[in-house]
């Protein structure tokens, strides 16, 4: 492990402890399926126990009296370990669950002032798996770790205890054969599968970005000829996952081996001694014998489980360091951070919170504004001065890398800026973002259309909208025709929008950013995805259906834009 590698790790401690701790249940909603669990586990031991004492008293004939303590206590001990073991899965999974719920909501609530920015370099396939599979994986704290370890080591005591009562030599057998297991198979687990549990996690979230990077990217990889050489790559990634899973399974295995075998040497350990211990002036009965050795092998079953939690532990913090390294510890200075809502007037000074007035117009004003991204050295845009007010149609320019995309997702507080950033005469960074992504909208160059009907895409924007307003606003972006070819507002637009062209996702979203009623709208690069023909026809129908006198555009394109759809033009270097 590098020098880096390691300092990761260490940094990412605290925080790896803090998601195992969200990932415990309270005590008082743990403790209800413990305790089942414990008296489960205990009536299990007991029922053997016995039932074997009854089996071999039955065999001296004595009278039926002596008999039915023992058959009563059989049936009692067999309906209470079916009731206690249905209670412990109810409440245990019930506290899992719960708990599970809460710290899901955690992680998003700490993604969310990140995203879309702060995650770019973040692969898709690997964030699904930490926030699905590794979240899911963190369940089996309660219920494959700690409960199973307290449940097994509190029963494993008082079966030595009862042990120990009747024979102290059998008692001290078991103790020394129960120690032995524990032992050996954790140690034989470590040495065997714990790298390979370790590395469950990060391989199943390898293995989700290929795949996700595949199905993506499959028309390109088989339009170049690269799609053998990434099926190739998805293989192998698919043959360490396998390996790996392997080598648990034999550490699994040759744990369960080393229980078994320390049971039936306790089993033995108790022969030895409980022969001898037989008819000598009445120090152990035959009943009494058979309970001590029986005993250990339903002691065992139960006691199986620690070397399994152990093992299922590894697993769990590999998932919980996961899960703790998907939010970086600290919040990049370049993602603006969300300031605490204030009672307007519960300031120091005893003056009013800033908000904007929606019955004013709203102008937006950047004065020598400056954007950098997340782990740039230098901004990606700098010293950019433009005002918008209601009515303006501003073409923002330049070439490729110029900083146009970064500035858009600067305005709509994706990312902090440098100068000065005004809305309503407020400066933006004093205005909680939610109130400046009601004012400012932003058409993206590649919009996001859910896997869902037309309907639901626009009702994203405003869901109080009827049927005619939804047709009025696509007769308005020129896709009404289109929308009642396939089906009116019903027809489904696919994952992503793959059931429709480049220009008809662009018109989608401008229909969306209209009924949500932008004072402020921002539409990035619209020609991007279509050609040129579509493309001037785009703007042209963009500029003259967006803006208004009550409404602002900007619109950001590399392309020429006509001098008579725009009232200015700011070019970027």
């Amino acid at each position: 492990m590098s020098r880096s590698e390691s300092s990761v790790q260490a940094s990412a401690r605290p925080a790896t402890r803090a998601v195992l701790r969200l990932a415990q249940p309270r005590l008082r909603r743990f403790l209800p399926g413990l305790a089942a669990g414990v008296l489960s586990a205990a009536l299990a031991v007991s029922l053997l126990a016995v039932s074997a004492w009854l089996i071999t008293r039955a065999a001296e004939m004595p009278p039926i009296l002596f008999l039915s303590l023992g058959v009563v206590g059989v049936r009692a001990f067999a309906l209470g370990r079916s009731v206690f073991r249905y209670l412990e899965r109810v409440a245990s999974h019930d506290a899992a669950f719960g708990q599970l719920a809460d710290l899901r909501v955690g992680i998003f609530a700490r993604l969310v002032p990140l995203a879309p920015a702060g995650l770019g370099q973040t692969r898709r396939g690997d964030l699904l798996s930490r926030l699905v599979r590794d979240v899911d994986a963190l369940q089996d704290l309660p219920l494959r770790v700690v409960q199973p370890l307290l449940v097994s080591g509190i029963t494993a005591a008082l079966s030595v205890v009862g042990v120990w009562m009747i024979l102290p030599a059998a008692g001290l057998g078991l103790l020394v054969s129960l120690v032995l297991a524990g032992l050996i198979g954790t140690l034989m687990s470590s040495v065997l599968a714990a790298r390979a549990e370790r590395t469950l996690a990060p391989l199943h979230g390898a293995l989700s970005t290929e795949v996700l990077e595949i199905l993506d990217n499959l028309d390109v990889l088989t339009a170049f000829g690269a799609l053998d050489a990434r099926l190739e790559k998805f293989g192998r990634v698919d043959d360490r996952l396998r390996r790996a899973s392997l080598q648990s399974a034999l550490g699994a295995g040759l744990q369960s081996a080393v229980v078994s075998l320390c049971a039936g040497a306790a089993t033995i350990a108790a022969l030895i001694w409980g022969i001898p211990a037989l008819g000598t002036d009445g120090a152990l009965t035959a009943p009494a014998f058979v309970v001590i050795v029986l005993v250990p092998l339903a002691v065992f079953e139960v006691f199986g489980m620690i070397p399994l939690a152990v093992g299922a532990f590894r697993q769990v913090h590999s998932s919980a360091e996961r899960v703790a390294t998907v939010v970086p510890s600290e919040v990049p200075r370049e993602i603006p951070r969300e300031h605490p809502v204030e009672h307007p007037v519960d300031r120091t000074d005893g003056s009013t919170s800033p908000h904007l007035d929606r019955s004013l117009p709203v102008v937006l004003e950047l004065t020598n504004v400056g954007v950098r991204w997340p782990g740039g050295v230098s901004p990606a845009v700098s010293g950019v001065t433009l005002r918008l007010a209601p009515g303006d149609r501003v073409h923002l320019g330049g070439a490729s890398g110029a900083g146009k995309t970064t500035l858009a997702n600067a305005l709509v507080r994706f990312l902090d800026y440098t100068g000065s950033y005004r809305l309503g005469g407020i400066e933006a960074s004093d205005l909680p973002q939610s109130e400046v992504r009601g004012v400012v909208g932003l058409c993206e160059q590649r919009p996001w259309l859910f896997d869902d009907s037309i309907r639901q895409n626009l009702l994203f924007a405003k869901d109080t909208a009827t049927d005619a307003e939804l047709e009025s606003m696509l007769a308005r972006v020129g896709l009404l025709d289109w929308a009642r070819a396939r089906g009116g507002l019903d027809a489904r637009v696919g994952e992503r929008g793959a059931l429709v062209s480049g220009g008809q996702a662009q018109r989608i979203a401008l229909a969306r950013a209209l009924l949500a009623d932008f004072p402020i709208l921002i539409i990035d690069e619209p020609t991007a995805n279509v050609d040129a023909e579509q493309g001037e026809r785009l703007i042209h129908d963009i500029l003259t259906v967006a803006a208004d006198a009550h409404r602002a555009v900007l619109l950001i394109s590399h392309t020429p834009v006509p001098a008579e759809l725009i009232t200015s033009r700011v070019m970027l270097h």
